[in-house]
């Protein structure tokens, strides 16, 4: 009975303030957008510029209006709903914050400010207050995120293709990274030159490693954060994520979501996709945090390995930095630094985050498909698709035949003196780094020219397809391996474990390489001609590093100028993003013509 007479009332003044209802929920999306931007700015200025108790008491402001505003919009939403109970399993997330809102609000009020914080000061917790801001900011990003996630649905209305849009999520988060890095308290002079700012944003952004500044001693605490969220969010995709959200939040996706995400998780069909996307997040998390764990514990022990975040946070970045490919190291000189150089089993524990986040996404699903392994342990081989067979069987070969190739080659050269357990362990880490992360630990430029130049024949081919490096990649070579053969041997079919490859993917992957050329080539001649003091295969080097988002260099990355900065970071945003990929986002595509010209007969070779 009482179920039925506030379901009537609710309906009177539904009903009552029904010809109000567009305006106001537009107007609150208008105020939506309008807080969620203030409440950025706000927390941005917090922790970008210098703190006095007049900025600290806006801020603060600011912070509680705009949760104090997501509650209210979140129970005016939930009012005007002809289906209230429907709403609130619809929006369950956003329902639990609204709740702790408002609990945390009247905990405030009720018990006081100042109670709680003496509260906490006499339990020797003098930094509470400090925490209790952050996690208030923190908050208020989370429901920023939401409001974000909600324009996930309007995605289909873009007129860009998902090329196009993969293209322009870079250069977004690029430009993101650049701003931050560019404000006072990401720096210890806090100042940096705006083409290091961008060159730094870019790099991580694109998972690449090269640097202009040792980012150890250069950057705070705080930049260097900012540098680890541009290298999660470029290495599994800003797309990824902001879809992830959306999806989370709304439930729902379009054709353009799910060909958007067939596009950059490179998987075979539009159901896969969605799949995938949920596996990455947990996969990437997991393998991160497990990988950051078993550093921590290896590197707790020896205290002369510091950071400004102390060993923890150490051993998160180099994980995460590690999985994504990105190369970066917050330890002078890099791993080169003597207590983790002499670390070896951090050594393995990396190049195995690194082999992880490089040989894609959809294959690490099937590799971590535990029901298929539990069931047919002996047969799981078998029952993997054909690129998880073609990547796997590809990696495992460029890993051994680099080491190999680095250990005949150095044995006597860099490697000279080191125990046999010593040297197996370099020459690994360095065929497994070569093609995608970019950690070093023997100088680079000390190697010899026919070492150098097989690390750039590593770093040309790069990671795997749907992975967190750069390159052709994997597949792409193997195909073209494996179509010269064809083409040699008079065969007609391409095959690879009785499969049969399509001509479109040939064409395909000459296309990736004969591209990825043009770009090496070019970016090489534009580089001599602006560092004519460095030599050809430092700068060729340097070229290729940076088109295979690897971060190796043969030490001339600081001495650039400006001009040849700008050619790295448009090789690194075009190693990243792809060279056929730019290719489709900015060339009009052909029209289909229903008739064909004659054959004609061209001499080749």
């Amino acid at each position: 009975m009482s179920n039925s007479w506030i379901d009537r009332v609710r309906e009177r003044i539904n009903i009552f303030l029904y010809p109000h209802k567009e305006t106001l929920l537009w107007v609150l999306r208008i105020l939506s957008i309008i807080v969620s931007l203030v409440a950025v700015c706000a927390i941005v200025y917090y922790h970008g510029f210098p703190r006095t108790p007049h900025t600290d008491d806006i801020v603060r402001i600011i912070t509680i209006f705009s949760l104090a505003f997501y509650a209210l919009k979140y129970f005016l939403n939930f009012f005007y709903d002809f289906h209230p109970l429907a709403y609130l399993r619809r929006t369950w997330f956003e329902g639990i914050l609204v709740l702790f809102i408002i609990l945390m609000g009247l905990f405030y009020l009720i018990v006081g400010q100042q109670r709680i914080y003496g509260f906490f000061a006499q339990r020797g917790m003098e930094q509470f207050p400090d925490l209790s801001i952050l996690f208030i900011q923190f908050y208020v990003f989370i429901m920023v995120l939401l409001e974000t996630a909600k324009a996930g649905q309007y995605i289909d209305r873009i007129k860009i293709g998902p090329a196009g849009l993969l293209a322009l999520s870079f250069l977004i988060l690029i430009a993101f990274g650049t701003a931050m890095l560019l404000l006072p308290e990401m720096t210890v002079d806090h100042h940096i030159q705006p083409v290091d700012a961008l060159f730094i944003s870019t790099s991580a952004s694109c998972v690449t490693g090269l640097s202009t500044v040792d980012i150890s001693n250069y950057f705070t605490f705080k930049g260097q954060v900012v540098i680890l969220i541009l290298i999660q969010l470029g290495g599994i995709n800003i797309i990824s994520f902001a879809t992830f959200f959306a999806l989370f939040y709304t439930g729902a996706e379009g054709l353009k979501q799910q060909s958007l995400l067939k596009e950059l998780l490179d998987t075979s069909g539009l159901s896969d996709a969605r799949r995938i996307l949920k596996r990455i997040i947990l996969y990437s998390f997991t393998i991160e945090i497990a990988g950051s764990i078993i550093l921590c514990q290896l590197w707790e022990k020896d205290l002369s390995i510091a950071s400004p975040g102390g060993v923890g946070f150490a051993a998160l970045f180099h994980a995460v930095s590690s999985f994504n490919n990105a190369g970066f190291s917050i330890f002078p000189n890099g791993l080169m630094f003597e207590p983790v150089r002499m670390n070896l089993a951090s050594h393995w524990i990396i190049a195995i985050l690194i082999v992880l986040g490089g040989i894609g996404f959809s294959v690490l699903q099937e590799i971590f498909n535990f029901k298929l392994l539990l069931t047919k342990l002996r047969t799981a081989w078998k029952h993997f698709q054909v690129q998880t067979k073609i990547v796997l069987a590809t990696t495992v070969c460029l890993i051994i035949l680099g080491a190999l190739g680095v250990f005949l080659l150095e044995y006597n050269h860099s490697l000279y003196g080191l125990k046999l357990s010593d040297k197996i362990t370099t020459v690994f880490f360095q065929s497994i780094t070569a093609r995608t992360a970019g950690y070093n630990t023997v100088n680079i430029g000390a190697l010899s020219q026919a070492t150098l130049f097989l690390l750039i024949i590593l770093m040309f081919i790069g990671a795997s397809p749907g992975g967190t490096g750069g390159g052709i990649k994997t597949t792409t070579f193997l195909t073209l391996i494996k179509a010269s053969i064809a083409t040699i041997r008079g065969k007609k079919r391409l095959e690879a474990f009785k499969h049969t490859i399509s001509f479109e993917t040939v064409d395909k992957a000459y296309s990736v390489a004969l591209l990825s050329l043009i770009l090496i080539v070019t970016g090489t001649f534009v580089l001599t001609v602006l560092q004519p003091d460095f030599s050809f295969t430092s700068i060729l080097f340097e070229e290729v590093s940076a088109f295979g988002t690897v971060g190796l260099t043969m030490g001339i990355t600081p001495f650039l100028t400006s001009a040849s900065k700008m050619v790295i970071i448009i090789t690194m945003y075009a190693g990243r993003v792809g060279t056929l990929t730019l290719a489709i986002a900015f060339l009009k595509k052909a029209s289909f013509k229903d008739y064909a010209y004659p054959k004609a007969n061209i001499m080749i070779g």
